[in-house]
């Protein structure tokens, strides 16, 4: 369920489904690099004030943002990790995240 969610004028939202085989990248505005593993997520994540959760699910990594209720939950094995997951981070860090089409 991969796509970008979007507003219709009524205010109906739906999702934009990205056509199959197409992949979606995870890029640092700033720098214009591709996120390529979770240690470099997490090399921009923390200068923002995110931190590393604990205690939830072993089958994933987790960022909290304190004093927020915000978490970020990526499956733990990189190659999971989808545009799901990155529209999520990009929501949660404005202006510092966008996703690509490949």
């Amino acid at each position: 369920m991969a796509g970008v969610w979007k507003f219709d004028p009524s205010g109906v939202f739906s999702l934009d489904q990205l056509p199959k085989g197409k992949k979606a990248l995870l890029v640092h505005t700033a720098t214009n690099q591709v996120v390529s593993s979770y240690t470099s997520l997490e090399q921009i994540l923390r200068p923002l004030g995110w931190e590393r959760y604990n205690g939830g699910d072993p089958d994933f990594l987790q960022f909290h943002k304190p004093p927020t209720i915000d978490l970020i939950s990526l499956p733990r094995d990189f190659s999971r990790f989808c545009s799901v997951q990155m529209f999520d981070i990009v929501v949660k860090c404005p202006n510092t995240f966008h996703v690509k089409d490949v």
